[in-house]
């Protein structure tokens, strides 16, 4: 079956997967031709067909048909070469059709939603309101029963919506984590572009151990999740006279509004824009996540009238979050740009097994050592397909309760073929699925991401290298190379993967790699992540400190499980 096809069938699920009734073809071919798709009744009913042999969508009678939940899994996997790109898209299509008026406070809003499962939950949720941490004191709660809640928030998204309704060109191109320094935001210290990502920014940010949100509530330091969105310079005024208009009517969350073409909160800004900072929606979740609490939360999912939301029932408000001051501070490093230059340090010789490579350090606590090498050991027999078995034990540079374990970044397979002259691109650090048929399920691109994706994938949970025998999820990268090297790098990997290096596929000229794809006259290479080995320690519940890309060490002074 052509990519294209298969790009149709996803499309067809998402569009079921959005209606609340069985619907037919004449409904599809149309939301179809909305998307940019002609395809006719006829040719959406043989799509139907085979999406119904595969129990991915079922016929209800003269309705039409409905997606199944195996439909709903496989369309959480979808193509993931264009999940990356429909996440942005979503965005996209949220903001526009988020039609509120500003000025009288009536019509459409961006919200998130999370449900909870203890009061306790709740009663966080409530003081981080009362805090002001959030975009507006407007929610929508259904309490499910005495100890379950689902709670819905503005997204800072609305803003974006209401902007562009006022011909305002308002450009989302960050989520991440901003520092907060004495109540006044600082700059951001993590960031993940909203293109060329399978899982939406803030979402990634969203897990225990990435926020600190309480810490700011009670002493006025901490990181709260954030976003950041670049306008034309020429709506400057009309946009701070509207997001005043907005605070008027508790609509707010407005951190950062900067100069035009000047840095703020430490992202660079290009001459003719002016950069916003707007707190994540999300903000009140997060906090609830750091007390390690049960929480599902939902990003940007769903458009609500405003009139379905009021203001929570908090104590008196005591708001103490200041605006961010104009501080150019020193911009974030991209992971991408440090990667480069580790890469360049990498001069590993593949006949003699000496030199420089690239090391991930993860730290644990010492008296967990003896059980973390065998939970390795154990891992990397049961999985030599897909582990890296070198390692090696460093001191913690300043705690002695704690121990390093180096093991070999896939970045060090990038700096070996380029030593050789082999053009290597880091593109996609991803979570990848081992079944009958391996692919990606995420992927984040390395391109205007501050953080290593892999770190993202296990402070979320989201690896299964030990847990669940029949369907693995493992931390892997993809890699794009010219083409015409294709032979020499074959010879290269295959050496490398004889002395253990973690090599899972070498692709053809524009083959869907796992379900990725890479630019035309090139091909991509499939490696496994020197973390793998790492998550199996956290899948284990072993406290682990990730670090990737830390340290350039030889390769001789690892030992091997």
């Amino acid at each position: 079956m052509s990519s294209e096809s298969e790009h149709r069938m996803i499309e067809i699920l998402r569009i079921l997967n959005e209606q609340e009734k069985p619907t037919g073809s004449k409904l599809i071919a149309q939301e179809l031709k909305n998307k940019g798709f002609n395809l006719g009744e006829r040719a959406v009913r043989y799509h139907m067909q085979i999406l119904d042999e595969k129990g991915y969508t079922e016929r209800m009678g003269y309705s039409g048909r409905q997606i199944t939940p195996l439909g709903r899994e496989e369309l959480q996997k979808g193509l993931i070469y264009d999940q990356v790109d429909f996440t942005y898209s979503k965005f996209q299509e949220i903001i526009y059709l988020t039609d509120l008026n500003y000025e009288n406070k009536k019509g459409n809003v961006v919200v998130n939603t999370a449900h909870i499962y203890d009061k306790k939950a709740f009663e966080i949720i409530k003081e981080t309101f009362q805090s002001g941490l959030c975009v507006s004191p407007y929610v929508n709660i259904q309490k499910i029963n005495p100890s379950q809640y689902q709670i819905k928030t503005i997204c800072g998204t609305t803003i974006d919506g209401i902007l562009l309704n006022e011909g305002i060109a308002s450009i989302p191109l960050y989520g991440g984590l901003l520092e907060i320094k004495n109540n006044t935001p600082t700059k951001f210290i993590e960031l993940i572009s909203y293109k060329k990502t399978s899982v939406p920014p803030l979402d990634a940010f969203a897990a225990p151990g990435m926020t600190s949100i309480l810490n700011v509530i009670k002493n006025g330091n901490g990181i709260i999740p954030a976003n950041f969105r670049i306008i034309p310079s020429s709506a400057r005024p009309q946009t701070i006279k509207i997001i005043k208009q907005l605070l008027k009517n508790k609509i707010g969350g407005v951190l950062a509004i900067g100069e035009e073409g000047k840095n703020i909160l430490g992202i660079p800004v290009s001459k003719g824009m002016f950069g916003v900072g707007i707190i994540g929606g999300i903000t009140p979740f997060c906090a609830v996540q750091e007390l390690n609490y049960d929480i599902d939360i939902k990003i940007a999912e769903e458009i609500d009238n405003i009139n379905t939301l009021k203001p929570i029932e908090t104590k008196k408000p005591n708001y103490k979050l200041k605006p961010a001051n104009n501080t150019p501070y020193k911009p974030i490093p991209y992971f991408l740009s440090k990667a480069w230059n580790s890469i360049e340090k990498v001069n590993f010789n593949i006949e003699n097994q000496t030199g420089e490579i690239i090391s991930n350090v993860s730290y644990i606590p010492y008296s967990k050592l003896d059980e973390s090498l065998n939970i390795m050991k154990e891992t990397y027999y049961k999985n030599k397909k897909y582990i890296n078995p070198y390692y090696k034990i460093i001191d913690h540079p300043h705690d002695k309760n704690k121990i390093g374990i180096c093991t070999i970044c896939s970045l060090s397979i990038d700096g070996t073929l380029i030593k050789n002259g082999i053009m290597s691109n880091p593109k996609y650090g991803g979570l990848l699925e081992i079944s009958k048929k391996p692919l990606f399920i995420n992927l984040i691109s390395y391109t205007g991401s501050s953080i290593d994706p892999h770190k993202i994938f296990i402070s979320k949970n989201m690896t299964s290298i030990t847990k669940n025998d029949k369907t693995k999820k493992i931390l892997a990268s993809l890699k794009e190379i010219p083409y015409v090297s294709r032979d020499h790098t074959i010879h290269l990997l295959n050496i490398l993967k004889n002395i253990g290096f973690s090599i899972y596929k070498i692709g053809k000229p524009r083959e869907l790699i796992y379900n990725a794809k890479v630019e035309n006259y090139n091909f991509g290479i499939v490696t496994g992540s020197g973390l793998n080995i790492i998550s199996s320690l956290k899948e284990n519940n072993i406290p682990v400190e990730v670090k990737a890309m830390e340290k350039i060490i030889p390769f001789e002074s690892m030992k091997r499980l």
